[in-house]
């Protein structure tokens, strides 16, 4: 792509989170990722070019320097910070903007630095061999936490019964975030066992939310819809589906034929996310056995071998998750101990790489923190930084893309799922690898006491009575958040 050539034309909007908005090009096999800004402080809030580079320069050193090692060099792709023609990017802006839900609207697109993000789009795979020319499907799942806190600095019970996601539902239904419970959990999607696995999938298809997209030749078939009629969304997929997992000459049809799409469709996520290079190796799933919200059968739990393939996707994610070995509650101390430092000491913030740069020094102080609390700033920096890593990786996408293969087409073995049945080659990426601010510590503490409690509140029979009966007010020091604390009786 020439950059002093760029058409607006030749882009389309693609997909947007919190922080930054999605377009793809129509013939080059790249995406850009660009900047939003809140639409009430638009023009006062933007960052100057330089700011801006140097803010996607970070996303692109983190991705490579980071979290490439620990995730592994085949599922992370490196992105390039470039700079675009203004021009472009206002016309660009202009373009996409009826394209965007309504519920993203609340941010504008950057349209003053011209800075973005160059990536691959891993909606397409670069060696399809289709011969039936059927388009690409892509699959993107954002997993989420998939263990539970063993942290002895945990001070409530029910964070070792229940995983967060759950609990994070409820939350966000009271608030108004969503309409309707998701029925998944994390912890059956990184249980290793393919009737779990297969359980969390089809519950992020029912209710897809924020968590579970399907796209077909780079364009998005399905996604979350608030007020759409589930079934029949479902039997409108399975019609997009039904070339590449049923026969042509198949009898069957209708809601029969919607259900064996869907099951061969959850079959094939399963084996790419298991897939490893070496599947005789596993990792046992300690301490994360069953999140007590999860609707799996206890007699399936009983029966399975809980283990993931060493070195699959779900097993590398899992394993950077696991860097908060502490759970915000024990973090929290070394959070304080840290700030306190760099009030004494503000000097010493660069040296420490709080705001980066991340370098290859940032990775060995997440690798070589000690393990255990001597009192030092050392740990407590070591610390920090493993908590952002994990927060990274409890809040990535699993992009999987597959493609038909015909009978003649000559595929590494390692790449292909489901050879008996219709086969299909694969790619398995990682993405959503950004830095998460180390100012959001405080935050996440705050919001990790509100879910808890909101959750032991909306679940726990009688609760009304409970309240009160026993009810506990703690202050925060600094005067600012009262927190309630309901002790059973």
């Amino acid at each position: 792509m020439e950059v002093d050539k760029m058409d607006e034309n030749e882009w389309k909007y693609h997909g947007e989170g919190n922080k930054s908005l999605v377009v793809c090009n129509v013939q080059h096999a790249r995406v850009l990722r660009l900047l939003k800004y809140s639409t009430e402080d638009a023009e006062n809030s933007h960052k100057t070019t330089e700011q801006a580079f140097r803010h996607i320069q970070n996303i692109v050193d983190y991705s490579v320097n980071v979290m490439k090692p620990l995730l592994g060099e085949k599922f992370v792709h490196n992105g390039e910070a470039v700079k675009l023609p203004l021009d472009f990017v206002r016309q660009l802006s202009l373009k996409v903007q009826q394209e965007r839900p309504e519920s993203r609207c609340d941010k504008v697109m950057d349209t003053f630095s011209g800075c973005a993000l160059c990536l691959p789009n891993l909606t397409q795979l670069s060696c399809c061999c289709s011969r039936a020319h059927r388009p690409p499907l892509c699959i993107e799942i954002k997993p989420k936490c998939g263990f539970l806190p063993s942290s002895r600095h945990v001070t409530k019970d029910i964070k070792s019964k229940v995983c967060r996601f759950c609990m994070h539902q409820h939350f966000k239904l009271a608030h108004g975030k969503w309409k309707r419970l998701s029925r998944y959990c994390p912890l059956d999607l990184f249980s290793g066992n393919k009737q779990r696995m297969s359980l969390a999938i089809k519950h992020l298809i029912e209710e897809p939310q924020n968590n579970f997209k399907i796209f077909k030749g780079g364009e998005c078939i399905y996604s979350c819809k608030d007020d759409a009629d589930v079934l029949q969304d479902l039997d409108e997929l399975a019609q997009h589906l039904r070339p590449y997992f049923l026969p042509s000459g198949s009898l069957l049809n209708g809601h029969q034929s919607s259900k064996v799409v869907l099951n061969e469709l959850i079959q094939v996520i399963v084996s790419a996310l298991l897939s490893s290079w070496d599947p005789r190796k596993t990792h046992p799933s300690e301490g994360r056995v069953r999140c007590e919200a999860s609707l799996l059968r206890r007699d399936l739990l009983r029966n399975s071998n809980h283990c993931l393939p060493k070195d699959c996707v779900l097993d590398k994610i899992l394993g950077t998750q696991m860097l908060d070995s502490l759970d915000i509650e024990g973090l929290n101390p070394l959070f304080k101990r840290l700030e306190q430092h760099l009030q004494d000491f503000p000097k010493e913030r660069s040296s420490l790489q709080i705001d980066g740069p991340y370098s290859q020094s940032f990775l060995e102080k997440v690798q070589n923190c000690p393990t255990e609390d001597d009192g030092s700033i050392e740990y407590a920096v070591g610390k920090v930084h493993q908590y952002r890593v994990a927060m990274t990786a409890k809040d990535c996408s699993i992009m999987i893309t597959i493609a038909t293969c015909g009978e003649e087409d000559g595929l590494d073995q390692s790449l292909e799922i489901q050879p008996t049945k219709p086969r299909f080659t694969y790619s398995v990426s990682i993405l959503d690898l950004d830095p998460k601010p180390y100012e959001s510590i405080p935050h996440q503490s705050r919001l990790d006491s509100k879910i808890v409690n909101h959750y032991l509140r909306s679940t726990l029979p009688n609760n009304q009575e409970l309240a009160n009966q026993s009810v506990f007010l703690g202050w925060d020091r600094e005067g600012e958040d009262c927190t309630l604390v309901f002790h059973p009786v």
